[in-house]
């Protein structure tokens, strides 16, 4: 490739326009106005990736960037290698189909420099369901080892599917999240030990230093002769190398993150998903608008499968036809000549960025990702797209979280000035129309409703908190559909009322006598199989038939870890009105998976009450035993670990009571019912000692994006509506 050299700096190589991109005509000035004075222009060995979550977990991702980079100089150098000796016993030719009845199609595209795109155009059949033109009688094949397994990749797109499958797909994806969820939360509850057992042992390791300096500086007193002695060996014991002048050492302990153990853990298990085919458009059983806590489960469901990078794209190496193709693109911001308007984007490829900065250094190359993006442009593969967005409700060091958007189409790519003065690859995306609302757009407007309250759509707005303030943030109720305003006749409860022969009946009051909040050990410790039900940020660790909550009787502050659900309400939950469900219930604000979101709350009727209320022509009543044991699922690492047994501790006794909510009632009674819900729940004491007269606690299941649909499975659906009809 020809250079452009300036007459002030003959040996500074810039990047020269790309073949068919337009490039304008002030770059070279730019350019050589920027390389003048003898300023030397740093140059990057490897393109700058997108920037990741933390910067001090290096060497945790040491093991993914190392297998990445030698992986490709294996492809690199073996590519293409013919070894001695007759292999023709060992290979087989695998043909690849173009597209296939079962509503999967393959993109293979055609081979470069084999024939003109002219010549081609002409054998393109509309319903083969190619996408790119490949002549009849002429079959792809790929040579691959027997045995091994093929290093090319299949691109395919995944269309027409019938509910059924949607459901299906959708039932995958969430179950593969709740593993990954369930396998993050059990690792931060890891952590949390190993910084406890930290402290430990560095308040005993100064504990001793401490004794042996006092016993240095008795010897001391006793013979000036010996001190010096007593110095050395205490210098030995109590001062070893890297300590500071009071006898305290440092200590630098990488941090046990989560997210990658749980996505290292899936993957030896086999449990990433799209492993084999690259998918191309829309991945099944994903939504737009969904959300992502860490960039690590986008590698997992096979969303976008760079940990670092912002275009993820099917290497060259691995294609069928030796050209990368795009996939999919992260837009976060992590470059400074990137333009984002929501529908249409102007993307800036990768590379040429100085180290932990969004500067470019140099000129971008057409190669890698960015050329992968360009091959796309040229056969009109969509790409999917992931905004990285910062979020006061993220899980995340960086403060992100990452919103899937849809689909987009690339309509431009050109070589252009970067504002810091090289040249940069620019693209042009689309948005296809037909699709879900953007969940990045989506975002913003629960962020506006969360701070205009009433002033949002005030003419749709029916109260801005139905609970007159019994709980700890208002909850709105919203409809713009018709003029039913029934959740305003009723009283609102804050918690279950139970009649008081249940704190009668529940045994003597009993304990823990914890001063700074419960600890390992402790007697509500005990209580519950000997672990906590949760970590430190209150989040449920795993489903069980009973969970016991410090109560009234236990000496620990408000504050303790094992006082979650008692405490009420944390998410601004919206009662609006729907088409497709009557009432139902959302959040503005994003809700973890594992969170605890409301209690189901209404009055307690013994067995006998509820028959007489049914008998005076009246049923407004839930029974908690017909609530489904979805609790069963939170938690359930079976499939990573095969010695994982199902909570079954305490024995709950059946619940022979009933909640009625034909007067009172809570938000909760809104949540519309779904054989494949988000919400869960869980059944916990805290009040009182009675198994039979549990609280029914509601958590979620999934990382739930503001403003979309609560549902719970109820267990006894309605057979036409599919939803309780006391929720309507």
């Amino acid at each position: 490739m020809d250079s452009i050299q300036t007459p002030n700096n003959p040996t500074t190589t810039f990047l020269p326009p790309p073949p068919g991109l337009h490039i304008p005509t002030t770059t070279t000035a730019v350019a050589a106005t920027s390389s003048g004075g003898g300023v030397s222009i740093p140059s990057l060995k490897v393109p700058k990736p997108e920037p990741f979550d933390d910067s001090d977990v290096e060497k945790q991702l040491q093991l993914y960037s190392d297998f990445c980079r030698v992986s490709n100089l294996f492809r690199e150098a073996f590519g293409n290698v013919d070894f001695p000796g007759d292999l023709d016993s060992e290979l087989v030719d695998v043909k690849v189909s173009i597209s296939d009845p079962n509503g999967v199609v393959d993109l293979n595209l055609p081979a470069p420099n084999s024939q003109p795109e002219e010549e081609i155009s002409g054998f393109l059949d509309p319903d083969s369901g190619a996408i790119v033109p490949v002549p009849p009688n002429q079959e792809i094949a790929v040579t691959t080892p027997r045995r091994k397994q093929s290093r090319v990749k299949e691109l395919v797109r995944v269309m027409d599917l019938g509910l059924k499958d949607q459901v299906h797909f959708r039932e995958v994806v969430r179950k593969t999240r709740m593993v990954y969820e369930s396998l993050r939360v059990l690792t931060s509850v890891e952590e949390e030990k190993r910084v406890v057992a930290a402290a430990e042992e560095e308040k005993r390791m100064l504990a001793a230093m401490a004794a042996a300096a006092a016993a240095s500086a008795a010897a001391a007193a006793a013979s000036a002769a010996a001190a010096s002695s007593a110095d050395g060996v205490a210098a030995g014991i109590g001062m070893p190398e890297g300590s500071g002048s009071n006898g305290s050492r440092t200590y630098r302990r990488l941090r046990l993150r989560g997210d990658l153990r749980a996505a290292s853990l899936m993957r030896d298990q086999g449990l990433w998903l799209n492993r084999d085919k690259r998918i191309v458009g829309a991945t099944p059983g994903i939504y737009v608008g969904d959300i992502f806590l860490f960039r690590m489960e986008l590698c997992v469901l096979g969303l976008h499968g760079q940990i670092q990078a912002g275009i993820d794209y099917l290497p060259g190496s691995m294609s069928s036809n030796g050209e990368p193709i795009a996939t999919s693109v992260i837009v976060s911001g992590g470059y400074e000549d990137d333009l984002d308007d929501g529908e249409v984007i102007v993307y800036t490829g990768q590379g040429g960025q100085e180290k932990n900065s969004f500067r470019q250094a140099s000129h971008q190359k057409l190669e890698g990702g960015n050329l992968a993006l360009e091959r796309s442009m040229h056969y009109g593969i969509e790409v999917r797209v992931i905004r990285g967005v910062r979020y006061e409700g993220s899980a995340s060091s960086s403060g992100k979280v990452y919103v899937y958007d849809g689909l987009y189409k690339i309509v431009d790519c050109w070589f252009d000035v970067g504002k810091s003065g090289f040249g940069v690859f620019k693209y042009k995306l689309w948005r296809i129309e037909g699709q879900e609302k953007m969940g990045s757009a989506i975002l913003k407007e629960a962020r506006a409703i969360r701070r205009s309250g009433f002033d949002f759509k005030p003419m749709y707005c029916l109260s801005v908190d139905i609970s007159n303030r019994k709980e700890n943030v208002p909850v709105r109720l919203f409809n713009d559909i018709d003029d039913n305003q029934d959740p305003l006749c009723f009283e609102y409860l804050t918690r279950t009322t139970f009649p008081q022969f249940v704190f009668h009946q529940s045994g003597k009051a009993t304990g823990c006598d914890c001063v700074d909040g419960c600890t390992d050990g402790c007697f509500c410790f005990m209580k519950n199989g000997g672990e906590f039900p949760y970590n430190q940020h209150g989040i449920l660790v795993r489903g069980k038939p009973l969970i016991f909550e410090c109560g009234p009787f236990c000496g620990c502050p408000p504050h303790c870890r094992n006082r979650v659900t008692q405490k009420g309400l944390k998410n601004r939950l919206e009662v609006f009105r729907s088409r497709q469900t009557g009432w139902g219930v959302r959040s503005l604000d994003l809700i973890q998976a594992g969170a605890f979101i409301c209690e189901y709350a209404g009055v307690v009727l013994t067995k006998e009450q509820a028959q007489i209320l049914t008998m005076s022509g009246g049923d407004s009543s839930i029974h908690p035993n017909q609530f489904s044991d979805r609790w069963a699922e939170w938690g359930d690492i079976s499939q990573v670990y095969s010695d994982y047994v199902r909570p079954s501790y305490p024995s709950v006794p059946p619940l022979d009571f009933s909640l009625d909510v034909s007067t009172m009632r809570n938000v909760a009674c809104y949540m519309s019912h779904s054989s494949t819900p988000n919400v869960f729940v869980q059944f916990v004491l805290y009040d009182h000692n009675n198994l039979m007269f549990p609280h029914a606690m509601v958590f979620a299941m999934e990382n739930i994006p503001p403003m979309r649909e609560l549902s719970l499975d109820y267990g006894v659906p309605d057979e036409w509506t599919g939803k309780l009809s006391i929720c309507n």
